[in-house]
């Protein structure tokens, strides 16, 4: 990914450098179990050992892949550079290229995954103090973008938490599954490498030994992974779009936090904009369009192809850095969301009392009058509010039909605004879980 949208963090992790430590500390503990079990020399393993603390030259890599047109070889070249050919010989012993690259492949995206984790608890936190901040904060819902019934804040605020939380689940699922290595030898079956080499390296690199891999670990662990990133990534979409369609000028609910200096139009200087929050819709793209390469890299010719390997160059770090620049943007923008009560108050009034039609429905129904013609009565006294403006309570006081069911009393408790809030502590305690 560009800088722009990069955390050094998480670009730290797909850096040459960091890949070819991660191959050396693969290698380096195969030497040592094979060093256990006497298959190779103890000095010879511990001889690996000497490049511990060494700066593996990325430029000397390249060229002698240059030459070799094979990475892992010239990655070993490099090493017996800094160890000495002769104690370096049995460095690979018995071992496939695919046993370092997916190994490391997989290290690195647990280690990305624990990053996004990170980030995830971040902006639950966040979701949750604004979700308790505007518990009784009344604002209108929503279906089909036309007002329907009043709710609040809050819960716009926790329902958004508890996607974030659902998908908190899916990345330490995605994490769990992908945290597998395999020093298994050609084509999988240990031919010239015992088992315990592998559960050695595993149990050194913090992964489970991959039960049964070909030359390969299966990329079905792939696809779910990037699949929970997908999911994710959605969501981030779901709050932004929200966030979007608040700060329009006509609605004006809530909007993004507008520093000092900050401009909105290189020729509009009144506008404000949701620059961050359309970003996010952006970016939730990116991140969503290595979905379907990756479930295209489970089938792969019979114990090894390298169709998967360009894809995964390229997803990985994509993937990864652009949604953890996601997640954090996001969080920046709940925890400075600006909101706007009174205007939430006067976008629901804009068609007085409105929104309460159901709440009459019900009402002519329990006194008797049939669904139908409840909702006929209701209706026709609804579509005077949409058409002129006037008082929906109003029109119903002075419906004979309406008063010939309900008495003024009855009509005007259905006006109360705390029936539609009533039950919120119920859900905030469904959602996290307080009392």
């Amino acid at each position: 990914m560009i800088p722009r949208y990069s955390r050094p963090d998480m670009v730290a992790i797909w850096e040459p450098a960091t890949k070819f430590r991660i191959w050396y500390e693969i290698e380096a503990y195969a030497c040592d179990a094979m060093a256990d079990l006497g298959v190779i020399p103890r000095e010879n393993a511990q001889a690996v050992w000497k490049a511990r603390d060494v700066e593996f030259d990325v430029a000397r890599i390249d060229e002698i892949e240059a030459e070799t047109k094979h990475d892992v070889i010239a990655f070993l070249t490099h090493l017996a550079e800094h160890v000495g050919s002769d104690e370096a010989r049995f460095v690979h012993q018995g071992m496939t290229s695919s046993d370092v690259l997916d190994t490391c492949f997989n290290i690195q995206l647990t280690r990305a995954a624990d990053i996004l984790i990170a980030d995830m608890e971040g902006l639950l936190a966040a979701l949750k103090r604004r979700a308790f901040e505007h518990k009784d904060t009344i604002r209108i819902g929503r279906s089909h973008g036309i007002h329907a019934e009043p709710t609040t804040m809050g819960l716009t605020f926790a329902r958004f938490y508890a996607e974030m939380d659902r998908n908190l689940t899916r990345l330490r699922t995605a994490r769990d599954e992908i945290a597998t290595g395999a020093i298994s030898g050609a084509v999988g079956t240990f031919a010239n490498v015992d088992p315990r080499v592998e559960e050695h390296v595993c149990a050194q690199l913090g992964l489970a030994p991959e039960p049964i891999s070909t030359q390969v670990i299966p990329r079905d662990r792939h696809a779910a992974f990037f699949a929970a990133l997908g999911v994710v990534a959605s969501s981030i979409e779901n709050v932004a779009t929200e966030i979007r369609h608040m700060q329009r000028t006509e609605v004006l609910e809530a909007a993004e936090f507008f520093s000092m200096g900050q401009k909105g139009s290189s020729a509009m200087p009144h506008k404000k904009n949701p620059v961050l929050t359309e970003n996010l819709t952006g970016l939730a793209r990116l991140v969503r369009m290595t979905v379907v390469p990756a479930m295209e890299n489970v089938a792969l010719w019979h114990e090894r192809d390298i169709s998967h390997s360009s894809v995964e160059r390229n997803i990985g770090p994509d993937a990864t850095i652009t949604l953890d620049f996601a997640l954090a943007r996001l969080t920046n923008v709940i925890d400075k969301l600006i909101v706007y009560p009174g205007n939430m108050l006067a976008n629901m009034n804009k068609f007085p009392g409105l929104v309460m039609s159901q709440r009459v429905l019900l009402a002519l129904t329990q006194a008797g009058v049939s669904r139908e013609d409840a909702y006929r009565l209701v209706q026709r006294n609804a579509l005077k509010v949409w058409e002129t403006g006037c008082d929906f309570k109003t029109e119903l006081l002075n419906d004979a039909e309406v008063t010939a069911a309900l008495s003024p009393a009855q009509i005007d408790e259905k006006f109360d605004l705390s029936y539609h809030t009533k039950h919120v502590d119920t859900i905030f305690g469904r959602v996290f879980g307080e009392s």
